[in-house]
C-alpha cells in the first residue's frame, strides 16, 4: 500500500489569495446550521481545504466552531508544500496543517470540510466527480460546503451537500452594498456560474429575485435589511427557500438544490 507521505495529493495548486475575515459569512452560517451536529459527535473534525497562501481562514474557523462546539478540531489542507510550511507556526491544540488535496489526508471522517474559492479554476464537468470524492470522505452526518466568495467576503455563495449529494444554494452579502440580488450572480459556484443564461433555473431564480427585490423599494427606507427579508418573503411564494427570516435578517437566502440545479 501507498504510504500517504507518497501519495501525490489530487488536484491542481489555486491562486491562493485569502484575507483575514474573508469567509466570516459562510462560517456564520456553518455554526448556526451545523453547529448542533458539530456538538453532539465524539470527533467534531472540520477540514479547510484550499486555505491558500495564509493560514488565516484555519485559524479563523476553529475560533467560531469553538463557539458552538468546544471540542472541534481543525486540519488545514493545501497542495502547495510551500503554503503547509508558512503555516506550520500557526499550528496549537486543535489546529494543524497537512499537505494534500481532494483526497483529504486524514484517517477520520470529517464532519465538515470547507472548500471555498478552490473549484473556480475548474471546468464544470469536473466538478461532480470532485464533490462525489469530498462528500465520500464526510462522517455520517458530516456537512461539505462548497463555494465562492470576493476578495473581502462581501458577497458570497455556496452549496451545501451531504454524504448523499447537493443539499442546498444558500445567498449571502453585505446588504449595504448590494444593488440588486443578481450582482451575485458574478460569485455563484462553478457548477452554477455557467448556468446563469436564459432558460436555466439560476438565471430564473435570479430574475425573479430582482423582481421581488424591485417590488419591495417601498421598506428601502426601513433599511435594505427590511427590503432584503420582503423581498426572500415574495420569493418564497415560487421558489422553495429552506431558511427562515431570523437568516434573511442576515443578508442571506438558502435555496433547495433541486430548484437551481442545472439542466442537462
Amino acid at each position: 500500500m501507498t504510504s500517504r507521505a507518497t501519495t501525490r495529493p489530487v488536484g491542481t495548486v489555486t491562486r491562493g489569495t485569502t484575507n483575514p475575515n474573508r469567509l466570516r459569512r459562510m462560517d456564520r452560517w456553518i455554526t448556526a446550521v451545523h453547529g448542533p451536529g458539530l456538538r453532539r459527535t465524539d470527533d467534531p473534525l472540520a477540514i479547510d481545504l484550499g486555505y491558500g497562501a495564509a493560514p488565516w481562514t484555519a485559524v479563523e474557523l476553529l475560533q467560531r466552531l469553538r463557539t458552538v462546539a468546544p471540542r472541534a478540531r481543525v486540519v488545514g489542507v493545501e497542495i502547495e508544500p510551500a503554503r503547509v510550511a508558512a503555516a506550520k507556526p500557526y499550528e496549537r491544540e486543535g489546529l494543524e496543517f497537512r499537505h494534500g488535496g481532494f483526497e483529504v489526508p486524514v484517517r477520520s471522517r470529517p464532519m465538515l470540510i470547507r472548500a471555498a474559492n478552490v473549484l473556480r479554476q475548474y471546468e464544470e464537468g469536473e466538478v461532480a466527480e470532485v464533490w462525489a470524492r469530498l462528500c465520500a470522505r464526510l462522517a455520517p452526518g458530516g456537512l461539505l460546503v462548497e463555494g465562492t466568495c470576493d476578495e473581502i467576503g462581501r458577497r458570497h455563495v455556496w452549496v451545501a451537500l451531504g454524504p448523499e449529494g447537493p443539499r442546498t444554494v444558500t445567498f449571502a452579502t453585505r446588504l449595504g452594498s448590494l444593488e440588486r440580488p443578481s450582482d451575485l450572480a458574478e460569485r455563484l459556484p462553478k457548477a452554477l456560474i455557467h448556468r446563469n443564461v436564459p432558460g436555466e433555473p439560476v438565471h430564473a431564480f435570479l430574475r425573479d429575485f430582482d423582481r421581488a427585490w424591485a417590488a419591495a423599494a417601498p421598506y428601502a427606507s426601513y433599511g435594505a435589511r427590511q427590503r432584503w427579508i420582503r423581498a426572500v418573503r415574495d420569493l418564497t411564494a415560487d421558489w422553495p427557500v429552506t431558511d427562515a427570516p431570523v437568516r434573511w435578517r442576515q443578508g442571506e437566502v438558502t435555496v433547495a438544490w433541486g430548484a437551481l440545479a442545472p439542466r442537462g
